[in-house]
């Protein structure tokens, strides 16, 4: 595309995104795309930036973390501060999301155990299980 912007549309298509959630974002200071009277045209550091904002949302990242890792970016250090921060960040999600699946595989075990139990308790009874 040689057009250095992309209008809204262009965005969604490309982003998988939908304008409520552009517009959001950009009510939210997560992105400034230029207006055109009507129109909203987004530059590469905004398709940069939603690109961030979506994988930091995919990995669990408030959207307050991620304005303000953004944010980092223009500080003058060479996105050290950024980076720094970033990885902080990025520790604490996975402690948190390996937590989190430790928690969902507990559960699961004990949830197939209970359905065990609740099969041989039916076939004891003669009953069937539900299907399996």
């Amino acid at each position: 595309m040689s057009d250095p912007y992309f209008t809204i549309g262009e965005m969604c298509e490309t982003y998988d995104v939908t304008p409520r959630t552009l517009r959001f974002y950009e009510a939210k200071e997560l992105l400034f795309p230029k207006r055109e009277g009507q129109k909203r045209l987004f530059t590469k550091s905004d398709r940069a930036r939603l690109k961030l904002i979506l994988q930091g949302k995919r990995f669990g990242f408030s959207l307050e973390e991620i304005r303000q890792l953004l944010n980092l970016y223009n500080i003058g250090d060479q996105q050290t501060t950024q980076y720094t921060r970033t990885y902080e960040l990025a520790l604490e999600r996975l402690a948190a999301m390996e937590a989190q699946r430790d928690e969902l595989t507990n559960a699961i075990d004990d949830l197939k155990e209970k359905l065990q139990w609740g099969k041989t308790m039916l076939e004891e009874r003669g009953l069937k299980a539900a299907a399996e």
